[in-house]
């Protein structure tokens, strides 16, 4: 058996020969049968989907018109306005029609991506979202690339030490940060690296994105001096669970035979990690990181209001504090189907990484 050889089966174990493939009795190869099941197994995920994504557009119309309050009311507060001008707005604003009414239009104008018109901004909820949407991308993009590089080397590296010193404290100070809410970990940072405590001075801003009056790379350096604190947040917050969930799989994986074919070959330990144990212990790992993507989509809600951050987070709150009808459904279908698309592309493409799945 040739080195290339070898090495196949050592990445691969398992694999089936690459010698030709016998047709069924249907005249079928094995292979036109599997892409026909995967075909199955995508279009009933998709169909999933699509009804997920329904089920959210009717729960976001029902649920937050269970919070208390009059939206008219609240925006006309602190103003003299009769009752003819509070049902003029009421009908401006479609909330004088039946429920089912209501319901029926918003569903019809949601299919084709319009959430109607903002209460407090008087512009269209797309609009809004649209604005909003490339700070949180800035925000939690950038977060999400640091988390997962982090969680996945710290991850593999803890596992292939596993019960050393290094790997008992790496765990147990994950395990610490996961568990600590997320807008408490932001509140300590404000006090401590903004406002400063004792001997420590306050070097960053307590919020917002810039500082303003400021152009070209000095504007740049000064939206990633407003950042480090709630990138920071993230982080400390969401990196653990991908080392953890890295971790475990490597574990999995320690007392397989490829590994110790691997290293009977010859090949140094680190070697034996980084071409065969860690790229299939990535396998559960990888629909972690699509979850972690549409979580990205809609942002971290509590991180950005301590930070004062201009995003989508920001927004939601702002609407719930009306409450803008319009723009919180809006709102909570953006980050409900972000999730959702996210978790179905994984279910999709993980098949096509392990084939064990779907079958």
């Amino acid at each position: 058996m040739s080195t290339d050889s070898t090495a196949a089966l050592v990445k691969s174990p398992g694999a089936a020969s690459d010698g030709p493939a016998e047709a069924g009795p249907s005249g079928r190869g094995p292979r036109s049968r599997s892409a026909a099941a995967y075909l199955r197994y995508v279009a009933g995920k998709l169909a999933g989907a699509a009804v997920s994504l329904f089920a959210v557009l009717v729960t976001s119309f029902f649920l937050f018109r269970m919070i208390p309050g009059d939206p008219v009311k609240h925006m006309t507060q602190g103003r003299p306005v009769s009752t003819e001008q509070l049902a003029a707005m009421r009908r401006e604003f479609g909330l004088d029609l039946p429920l089912w009414q209501q319901f029926t239009d918003y569903c019809a104008k949601a299919l084709t991506g319009d959430f109607g018109m903002s209460y407090q901004f008087r512009a269209p909820v797309i609009d809004k979202i649209t604005e909003a949407l490339p700070a949180t991308l800035l925000l939690t993009g950038t977060a999400f690339v640091i988390y997962t590089v982090l969680g996945i080397w710290l991850g593999a590296r803890s596992a292939w030490r596993g019960g050393r010193f290094g790997d008992r404290f790496g765990t147990a100070f994950a395990l610490t940060l996961y568990s600590v809410p997320s807008f408490w970990l932001g509140l300590l940072l404000i006090v401590t690296l903004s406002v400063g405590v004792g001997p420590i001075p306050g070097i960053f801003p307590t919020g917002g994105m810039e500082s303003g009056g400021q152009s070209g790379f000095a504007h740049v350096l000064d939206v990633a001096h407003h950042m480090v604190l709630p990138v920071l947040t993230l982080v400390a917050v969401e990196y653990a669970r991908t080392l953890l969930v890295m971790r475990s799989s490597l574990l999995d994986e320690m007392g397989s035979d490829y590994l110790t074919t691997a290293r009977a070959k010859g090949l140094r330990d680190d070697a034996v990690r980084r071409r065969h144990a860690v790229p299939n212990a990535l396998l559960p790992t990888v629909t972690l990181l699509f979850v972690n993507l549409g979580n990205t989509v809609a942002g971290a809600i509590l991180v950005e209001t301590v930070f004062s951050w201009p995003g989508l987070g920001g927004l939601f709150y702002q609407a719930l504090s009306v409450p803008d009808l319009p723009l919180v459904q809006g709102l909570f279908f953006l980050f409900a189907a972000a999730v959702i698309l996210m978790n179905t592309l994984a279910d999709v493409i993980y098949p096509l990484l392990d084939p064990r799945v779907g079958r």
